[in-house]
């Protein structure tokens, strides 16, 4: 608890602030009391400060009591919206840091908490990762309030519920649960703020160090989704979905994730459903071309030769004729190859990143084959499956492993090494159900309802009629009294 005497919470402040540099403690009288402001160097906004707190407690002129001026400030003295008292050493460290500006009298055992948040941020850009061609080119930054704004403008609406809590016990890092009350099933609600609450990390610095706690552990796919995209966190709000916003990181967090929504866009939505059928049909062939395309391969010129052309097998045949290495080799060697320039174009700065392209266009694409150390139809499959799997961002990690996985099972047994592999590959996304909820939903188990927009999306004449389709706990649709 805080002591009366000033100078006695100020060392006690200092001694558990490890006298650290950053903390400002600024003197001052108020109405005749000795105060203390205190505030973090580089998280308030001192013009605010100024304008707030100090010009206010200076204009106080009659002598007053130390209660009396706490009740002013409390209460009397409008200083900012966000204004909380605090009555620990504990909780004025926790809201300094925070971007609090902390008052502390003089003869009282009470302070008061004024938000001044001003800390230096993004501004609100184009995501980088979930681009569109019509709609918004708003995406989320890494300050928690300015995302949490972004939410608000586009549900204005008093179902839309926001709920703060700090996690990790040393990085105390503010999260926030966005909810729409009405529309989100109370127990999944409730499953998910007990597991944020519970979290045995001491240290939070990106929304994917939570993520692996709201998902059920799977070695490639993922019950929690992840998007840069205000419209599309909010859509996934709308159909009874929990959104998690981490600050200091511009990805939302929304949970349960299903398998088909790696294949939506909001362009979807936006054009003729003819259109959005038509390449969503180009996005599910592009995921397994990306994966199966090169095992395909290699388990035909390997395994089985006579389901190819005989033109094109006479072709196949002449290519791989003049490389040292056999199918499958070459297959790993290209697959490594691409892999490591995707790493490399990633991580290089973007005024060099260029390199990257132009060194694997020139040595991998034309000095590789022109040497004869991989066959030109290899190449072409690598680089057909490469294009494909670009199609569809929020599987690229899952695709690159697949792929790999394929080739070896087509390289080394066939066909039927790949068919053992899809077996596999299928039961094991069909056993995911994060929150009781099939992560293969609706087309497992089938629902009528939900595909009008899976696959194919029916129109704005017909989804603008009924109400999104809410899961609950079990899976089932939640109506009514059951949320």
């Amino acid at each position: 608890m805080l002591e009366k005497e000033l100078e006695k919470n100020i060392v006690n402040i200092r001694a558990i602030m490890r006298g650290s540099s950053d903390l400002t403690v600024k003197y001052a009288k108020a109405g005749g009391v000795d105060i203390c402001i205190l505030s973090c160097d580089g998280q308030i906004d001192v013009t605010r400060l100024a304008a707030l707190v100090y010009r206010p407690l200076s204009e106080i002129g009659e002598d007053v009591t130390p209660e009396r001026l706490s009740a002013m400030i409390g209460g009397e003295l409008l200083l900012a919206c966000d204004e909380k008292s605090v009555t620990t050493a504990d909780e004025v460290i926790g809201a300094v840091l925070a971007g609090f500006c902390a008052i502390l009298i003089d003869g009282a055992d009470k302070g008061y908490a004024v938000g001044l948040q001003g800390f230096e941020t993004r501004s609100v850009t184009q995501p980088e990762n979930h681009r569109n061609i019509r709609g918004s080119r708003e995406g989320f930054v890494e300050a928690l309030h300015t995302n949490m704004s972004l939410v608000r403008r586009r549900v204005k609406s008093p179902e839309l519920s926001f709920r703060t809590m700090q996690i990790g016990r040393v990085s105390k890092t503010e999260i926030c649960v966005c909810a729409m009350e009405g529309r989100t099933d109370k127990a999944l609600l409730k499953s998910v703020t007990d597991k944020l609450q519970s979290l045995p990390l001491e240290l939070i610095l990106e929304s994917g160090f939570i993520q692996p706690f709201l998902e059920k552990r799977h070695p490639l796919f993922s019950g929690a989704g992840a998007t840069e995209r205000p419209d599309t966190f909010v859509s996934k709000l709308y159909e009874g979905r929990i959104g998690i916003i981490v600050d200091g990181s511009p990805f939302a967090l929304y949970v349960p994730k299903l398998f088909s929504e790696n294949f939506m866009m909001l362009d979807d939505y936006v054009e003729k459903p003819v259109f959005a059928f038509f390449i969503r049909i180009i996005r599910y062939l592009s995921f397994l071309i990306a994966i199966l395309l090169p095992g395909f391969y290699a388990a035909l010129a390997n395994f089985h030769p006579e389901l190819i052309p005989d033109p094109l097998l006479r072709n196949l045949a002449a290519a791989e004729a003049l490389t040292p290495y056999s199918v499958l080799t070459e297959c790993v060697i290209l697959d490594l190859f691409y892999e490591i320039m995707r790493e490399a174009g990633l991580r290089l700065p973007s005024n060099i990143g260029h390199a990257v392209s132009i060194v694997g266009g020139i040595v991998i694409g034309d000095i590789v084959v022109s040497a004869g150390l991989v066959g030109a139809p290899m190449l072409l499959t690598i680089a057909i499956a490469s294009i494909s799997g670009y199609i569809i961002s929020d599987l690229n990690k899952q695709i690159s492993l697949l792929r790999f996985g394929f080739i070896m099972l087509g390289g080394l047994f066939g066909l039927f090494g790949i068919t053992v592999g899809m077996f596999i590959l299928l039961i094991s996304v069909c056993s995911l159900d994060p929150y009781g909820v099939p992560f293969t939903s609706p087309l497992s188990p089938f629902s009528y309802k939900g595909m009008r927009d899976t696959v194919f999306r029916a129109g704005w004449h017909t989804l603008g009629r009924s109400e999104p389709e809410i899961f609950g706990m079990n899976g089932a649709e939640v109506r009514g009294d059951e949320r």
